[in-house]
C-alpha cells in the first residue's frame, strides 16, 4: 500500500475548471492542468480495502487499488499495465464516465471518495506521453474474419479485443468518421476529438480496418457480410429517440437532442450546414434531466442562447443518499454538471402539456404545469397542481428524454430477433443467428459509455470462443478472481 494513512491526511481535490464566462466562448475541454504530485496525493487516499467495492461498482472490473498504489509510487509502467488490462479506452472513460466506481468507494461512506476517474485519465495520458501505448499488431493471425457494425465505444472495444486475438476485423460506420457516440454525440468540451483520432490511428496501425460512409442495410448489403465474414458483431447503439407526442409537436423549432448535438460536433469538424439547429438568440427549453440534456445546455450556452431552461418530470433529487439507495448502490442524488454551472435554470416536477406556435408554424411558447407526486398503493403517481398552468417563451425545444431501441430494418435484414422492448435478444451476447453477436446499447438498452466498452469486450470473448472453440481473451470477472496482471 502506498500510504496507509493517506485517506486520513488528505482531502479530495480535482482539477479546476476554466471560469464559466471564459469556457462558454469555445468548445475546448474545460479543465486546467493538474500537477502530477497532486495526483499522487489523490492516489494516496485509496484505503486498499480488504473488499474493494470499487471493483464491483466499475462495469469493467478495473483493478483500482492496485493502479492507485502504482500511481502513488510513480510506477507509471505498472499503472498503465494494470489499467489497460481491463479497460481498452481509459482516455475516454477518464473524461466522460460518471464514475460508478467512486459511488462504491469505501472511503465514500463518510468522506468524499477517491478521485478514481481523474487518476484513470492521468494514467492514460501518461501512457501516451511516456510511449507505453503504441501500435502492437498481433504476431499471428487466425485467418478468421469478423465484421463489426457500428464504431461507438462498444464496437471499438469489440474490434480491439478481436484484433488482439488475431482475427481480421473490419468496422463499418455509416457516418463520415469513426467514433459513433464518442465523435458525434458527446460535445467537444467534454471529449475533444483528437483523443478519439489518436486511438483510431493506433487501432488502424494494429490492423483493424475501418469503412466509413458504409451503412449496412443501405450502401452495404447484409447478405454480403454474412457470406464474407465468419462472424458479425452488431454494435449500432440504441438510436431511436423517445418522442413527446403532445399538441403542437409538428411545429418548427422542436428537435431531438442528438440531432442538435451531432450537427454542432460536425460543424466543429469543419462541416457546414445550411439548416443547422442553432440556439443563438433563442429561448431554449431542454426536456430531460440526464447527461444528454446537460450536454444540450452547455452547447446552447456556447451558441449564444438568450435563455436556457431544463425541465424534469420527476421531483428534485435529494442532496444525499436516502434509504432507497444506500452505499454502495448508485446514489439517486442531485447532480450539477459543468454545463449547469455555466448558467440557465432547472425545474423539477414539471409537465410539458403543449407546444404553441405562430401562424408560420414556428414554435413560440411551451405550456407547462407543475406536478405533485403522491403515493398511491405503494407507487408514485403524478397529479397536476391546479392553477399552475402557464406559457413560457420558447423558440427552440430539445427533446432529451432518452432512446428506446436500435433501428429495426438492419436487424430484420440480418434475421436477428428483438425483445418486446425492441433491443436485440441475445444469450451471452450471441443472437438467434449463430454467427451474429450483439453488444452495447443495441443489446443492453440505453446505458453508459463504460458499460458499452464492457459489453464490447465480453461480446468479443463470445465471438472468439465461437470461432476458435476456446478463448484466452480476459473477462471482467477475472479481476475479481485474480489480481495478477
Amino acid at each position: 500500500m502506498g500510504q496507509h494513512d493517506g485517506f486520513l491526511k488528505y482531502d479530495r481535490e480535482l482539477p479546476s475548471a476554466r471560469p464559466p464566462e471564459d469556457r462558454v466562448g469555445d468548445f475546448k475541454e474545460i479543465y486546467e492542468p493538474f500537477p502530477e504530485d497532486k495526483t499522487k496525493t489523490q492516489a494516496a487516499r485509496c484505503m486498499d480495502c480488504g473488499v474493494p467495492f470499487c471493483h464491483s461498482g466499475c462495469p469493467l472490473g478495473n483493478i483500482i487499488p492496485e493502479f492507485n498504489e502504482a500511481v502513488h509510487d510513480e510506477n507509471w509502467k505498472d499503472a498503465v499495465s494494470i489499467l489497460y488490462s481491463t479497460n481498452n479506452f481509459p482516455e475516454f472513460t477518464g473524461r466522460i464516465c460518471p464514475a460508478p466506481c467512486e459511488a462504491s468507494c469505501v472511503l465514500g461512506i463518510n468522506k468524499p471518495p477517491v478521485a478514481i476517474e481523474h487518476i484513470e485519465k492521468t494514467i492514460a495520458e501518461k501512457a501516451h506521453e511516456m510511449g507505453y501505448i503504441s501500435a502492437n499488431p498481433p504476431k499471428q493471425r487466425t485467418g478468421k474474419k469478423v465484421a463489426v457494425i457500428g464504431s461507438g465505444p462498444a464496437g471499438l472495444a469489440a474490434a480491439d479485443q478481436l484484433n488482439k486475438a488475431g482475427h481480421w476485423v473490419t468496422v463499418y460506420e455509416r457516418e463520415a468518421k469513426i467514433g459513433g457516440l464518442l465523435r458525434y454525440g458527446i460535445p467537444d468540451f467534454k471529449l475533444e476529438k483528437w483523443v478519439v483520432d489518436r486511438r483510431i490511428q493506433i487501432m488502424d496501425d494494429e490492423g483493424v480496418r475501418f469503412k466509413v460512409n458504409a451503412e449496412v442495410g443501405k450502401s452495404i448489403n447484409p447478405d454480403m457480410l454474412k457470406e464474407d465474414f465468419d462472424s458479425i458483431v452488431v454494435c449500432t447503439g440504441s438510436t431511436v429517440p423517445r418522442d413527446l407526442p403532445i399538441p403542437g409537436r409538428e411545429l418548427k423549432g422542436i428537435h431531438y437532442a442528438m440531432d442538435f448535438l451531432s450537427l454542432q460536433n460536425k460543424e466543429i469538424d469543419g462541416i457546414k450546414f445550411d439548416d443547422k439547429i442553432s440556439a443563438q438568440g433563442k429561448n431554449v427549453v431542454v426536456l430531460g434531466g440526464g447527461d444528454t440534456g446537460s450536454d444540450c445546455i452547455g452547447t446552447s450556452h456556447r451558441q449564444g442562447a438568450a435563455s436556457v431552461l431544463q425541465l424534469e418530470l420527476m421531483p428534485k433529487p435529494q442532496s444525499k443518499r436516502g434509504i432507497n439507495d444506500p452505499w454502495p448502490m448508485w446514489p439517486m442524488t442531485l447532480r450539477t454538471s459543468s454545463s449547469h454551472e455555466e448558467g440557465g435554470e432547472r425545474k423539477w416536477s414539471t409537465l410539458t402539456k403543449e407546444f404553441v406556435g405562430n401562424d408560420k408554424g414556428e414554435l413560440t411558447h411551451i405550456k407547462l404545469v407543475d406536478l405533485e407526486w403522491v403515493n398511491q398503493g405503494g407507487r408514485q403517481q403524478m397529479k397536476e397542481i391546479e392553477g399552475t398552468e402557464r406559457l413560457i417563451p420558447c423558440e427552440l425545444a430539445l427533446l432529451a428524454i432518452g432512446f428506446t431501441q436500435p433501428e429495426s430494418p438492419l436487424l430484420e435484414h440480418l434475421g436477428v430477433s428483438q425483445t418486446n422492448s425492441g433491443i436485440i435478444e441475445a444469450n451471452n451476447y450471441q443472437t438467434n443467428v449463430e454467427s451474429i453477436f450483439a453488444a452495447g446499447d443495441a443489446r443492453r438498452g440505453q446505458s453508459l459509455v463504460v458499460w458499452a466498452i464492457s459489453e464490447g469486450r465480453e461480446a468479443a470473448r463470445g465471438v472468439d470462443e465461437f470461432l476458435m472453440g476456446t478463448t484466452e481473451l480476459p473477462s471482467k470477472n477475472d479481476s475479481f478472481l485474480s489480481l495478477e496482471v
